[in-house]
């Protein structure tokens, strides 16, 4: 069974339509990355998974169960959102790092509030605290920032504030881990220890939707590529198939734009 099963979405603001109609599945442990030109609905449809925007039609399933479903109103309710967003941990192209944090709190901080809502918490605060800082020190450590963990984000760079971001999205233990063009606020020569941060993810398995102008990280690091057009799946295939023999003009065309 597929970890994530997206069927027919569509989304409009106002008159504009932006997704007419998406629909693809994800295995568990692979990565899919989602390219096109700026106004595809790459964007949208990454925030319509994370329960950011509401789809105005389809369904949303993760492990088998139907997290939206637009024809049922009990998945609608706003109260669920959420619960249904720890499914999903996004990383968003411009950090959202909390600035008056140190780059360990804002990896413990969601877990923190989370925490305080379970029965056992005030009997074994002390324990439970200590535990979520222990392990929100090692993810740190795994993207390589050990040493910057009672920094501030004004005392980072933008890859390292990155880092930390990609840290704090694992600390709740997604399902699926999405990035939103995790690069595109970056300097170049900055760029590419984020690359390495999720390179790694990838080689632990890490289950990962990726929206990228990378065209070379995404042809290295993906299991399957999408190619979004108008607000829709123009092609989808392997790194291979996408990048090495498009079958359609639209996507040669925009393989030619971006090299």
């Amino acid at each position: 069974m597929p970890i994530l099963q997206v069927e027919n979405i569509h989304k409009s603001f106002g008159s504009t339509e932006v997704l007419r109609g998406v629909g693809f599945t994800l295995e568990r442990g692979e990565v899919l990355s989602m390219i096109g030109s700026s106004g595809s609905g790459k964007t949208t449809l990454l925030r319509c998974l994370n329960f950011l925007e509401t789809p105005d039609t389809g369904r949303i399933i993760v492990n088998g169960e139907p997290l939206f479903d637009a024809k049922d109103p009990a998945t609608h309710r706003e109260a669920d959102k959420r619960k249904k967003r720890l499914h999903f941990g996004l990383v968003f192209q411009n950090f959202n790092l909390f600035p008056q944090y140190t780059a360990l709190k804002n990896v413990t901080l969601a877990k923190e509030l989370l925490a305080k809502e379970q029965p056992d918490y005030r009997q074994n605060k002390t324990a439970i605290l200590k535990k979520i800082k222990y392990e929100a020190a090692a993810l740190l450590n795994q993207v390589g920032l050990s040493d910057k963990m009672e920094n501030y984000p004004h005392e980072l760079s933008g890859g390292q504030q990155q880092r930390v971001a990609i840290a704090r999205a694992l600390a709740l233990n997604p399902d699926i881990l999405c990035f939103d063009e995790p690069t595109s606020a970056l300097d170049p020569e900055i760029s590419g220890e984020v690359l390495v941060a999720i390179k790694d993810l990838a080689n632990r398995h890490i289950t990962m939707v990726i929206v990228t102008h990378e065209m070379g990280f995404a042809r290295e690091i993906s299991n399957r590529v999408i190619f979004l057009s108008d607000g829709l799946i123009a092609e989808e295939g392997s790194p291979e198939e996408i990048f090495g023999a498009p079958k359609t003009e639209r996507l040669a065309a925009f393989l030619r734009a971006v090299r």
